[in-house]
This record gives structure tokens, C-alpha cells and sequence, in this order.
């Protein structure tokens, strides 16, 4: 099984700097999901995840 995380390259940081303090730290709840085109739970379970190229990226 897989779980949403910034490892998938769907994956990308909230625009919004308030959204539960995505803005400052790593330990948010919420991840942009740019195949769903919306917020998704953090570690929630995910069938679309695929892996990232680049790891260091954080788009």
C-alpha cells in the first residue's frame, strides 16, 4: 500500500503560507495533490502515488 508524502511527484507544498502552518515547518497535514487537482491528507493511503525523479525537489 502506498501513503500520500512529498515522495510522489504529484506531490507539492500548499500555496497558502497560513494552511496549517505550511508556511514554516514540515510537520503539515496537507499536501497539494497536482493529479487531483486539490488538498490531500499527508500519510493518508494513495493508489496513485508514483515515485518522484528528483527528491530534492519540492514542487
Amino acid at each position: 500500500m502506498q501513503f500520500c508524502d512529498h515522495h510522489c511527484r504529484f506531490a507539492s507544498w500548499p500555496q497558502k503560507d497560513s494552511l496549517d502552518g505550511s508556511g514554516s515547518c514540515m510537520t503539515f497535514q496537507a499536501v497539494y495533490c497536482r493529479k487531483k487537482e486539490k488538498l490531500v491528507h499527508k500519510n493518508m493511503p494513495c493508489p496513485d502515488k508514483e515515485p518522484r525523479n528528483d527528491l530534492s525537489r519540492k514542487d
